[in-house]
Order: structure tokens, then sequence, then C-alpha cells
């Protein structure tokens, strides 16, 4: 029987009550991650700001966890405002081929009324194939 591998990389904020990633055998499952920055700040500048850096640190949490981005089995992404996101589409779009390639995985899109931080624009959780 597999084992469950709870992963916290010391490249992210410390998790509070929950975990960054979690693996089970050659799945990974990953936390919403907002735009904290290593320091636990949200990162300033806007949606394509948020979304670069919430991305990346799934992407961090995942290769933490003996993935790859090019693996995702399926992203959602919560966000605050869908007119910006959808807005500034090809700004977002060209960090998504920078930070994971050319495919993609099953995507959901979410708008909600907020997120745990109250400056946090987009929050993006994802499963992966490890």
């Amino acid at each position: 029987m597999s084992e469950i591998a709870l992963v916290n990389p010391d490249t992210l904020a410390k998790p509070s009550g929950f975990t960054h990633a979690v693996r089970h055998g050659d799945v990974v499952w990953l936390a919403g991650q907002t735009a904290l920055d290593a320091a636990g700040e949200i990162v300033a500048g806007g949606i394509v700001e948020q979304f670069r850096q919430a991305l990346g640190n799934v992407v961090t949490a995942l290769r933490a966890a003996g993935g790859d981005p090019s693996r995702f089995l399926s992203v959602t992404i919560y966000l605050t405002d869908i007119p910006d996101y959808q807005a500034h589409g090809k700004e977002i779009g060209a960090v998504w081929r920078e930070l994971v390639g050319t495919d993609y995985p099953a995507m959901t899109g979410v708008g909600v009324t907020g997120l745990w931080q109250p400056e946090a624009l987009v929050e993006i959780q994802a499963v992966a194939a490890a």
C-alpha cells in the first residue's frame, strides 16, 4: 500500500491548517494557492502578477512532491473578478505557457465573492499525476 506524503516546500509561505501538497502513489493533490510570496504577503500589481505568483506556487509545490506541471490532470481557478481575468486573458495565457507549457488539463474557472486573504484576486488548486 502506498504511503501518504505531506509536502510543504520551504520556499513557500509556511502553511497554517493545511498542507501545500499531498502525494499518494502517482497522484498529487495541490492545495489552493493564492499570490502569497515566501514572506506570506500577497504580491502587488493586479491579476496577471497574482496569477503568475499563484500558479508558480502550485508548480513549486508540485515539483517538491515529485511531479511536473506537464502532468496536471485538473486545475481549478477561483476568481474574485471574472471580467478582469478575461480582459487579461492573453497575458495570463502567456504566463501559463511560460510556467506550464502549451498543454492544458481539464480546467474550471469559478467566480467567488472573496478569498482567504482579502487582497487576493485569484486562487489556484490542482491535481496532477506524479
